[in-house]
């Protein structure tokens, strides 16, 4: 198939503690002191594969986590495959729907083993922010094609939405090794992707509205998740 980490030397590198990074260096103008990222690398160049040169000597603007500033793209994600989450996440995409930015960003700050996109291969990647570099994204045509996959897999299919079998997210025990399942704004979750699930869950609400944005709902899933399996609390 296609956290901060702790202190020390970086997965993947052959030179030691990762060198220190420079602050931001402001580029004029009223939000100078806001400047994204850092400038380029003061100094000697540090020694390592995984250092990008175009980024030490431009500097990195790009939204990463300061332990992965100037290293390559490739670089970074060989590190995060060295520690990806058992867990992956799928969204039903039948009508372009606009979410799945949303989603992918959001399995990329959870560290998600893979996202899935199941219907219409394009998607609307504006939301994502360019994570989905750094996440291994898979299409499948069919839902017949994305089930197949899951249980080859050994992945527990679990749908989130609201129907009368639904049971509480807050009080299911997620299962380790899982892909969670997220229908398009406004259909929902397919009636295919229902039958098929091993769990269809629902989130409690305490408002007047009776479904909240599949954007939101994938996040607060991911990280019922991570609660269980990183953190070790149970539901």
């Amino acid at each position: 198939m296609t956290s901060a980490p702790a202190s020390g030397p970086r997965p993947g590198s052959d030179d030691g503690p990762a060198a220190p990074v420079p602050p931001a260096t402001p580029q004029g103008g009223p939000d100078a002191d806001r400047a994204v990222g850092v400038g380029p690398w003061e100094g000697e160049w540090p020694a390592g594969g995984h250092w990008d040169p175009e980024l030490l000597r431009a500097g990195d603007r790009r939204n990463v986590a300061d332990h992965y500033r100037y290293w390559s793209l490739e670089a970074i994600v060989a590190d995060l495959d060295t520690r990806r989450h058992p867990f992956h996440v799928a969204i039903e995409n039948w009508q372009h729907d606009l979410n799945i930015g949303t989603v992918v960003r959001t399995a990329n700050a959870f560290n998600a083993a893979g996202v899935h996109v199941i219907g219409r291969r394009r998607w609307n990647r504006r939301g994502a922010m360019v994570t989905d570099r750094y996440l291994h994204v898979h299409h499948h045509p069919t839902v017949a094609d994305f089930v197949a996959w899951a249980r080859a897999e050994g992945l527990a299919v679990i749908g989130v939405d609201i129907f009368p079998d639904s049971v509480p997210l807050e009080t299911h025990d997620l299962p380790e090794r899982c892909v969670l399942v997220f229908g398009q704004e406004g259909p929902g979750l397919s009636e295919e992707v229902h039958a098929a699930a091993e769990a269809t869950l629902s989130i409690a609400q305490f408002g007047s509205t009776r479904s909240i944005n599949a954007g939101v709902a994938a996040g607060i899933a991911m990280h019922a998740w991570i609660r269980r399996h990183a953190f070790g609390q149970h539901p």
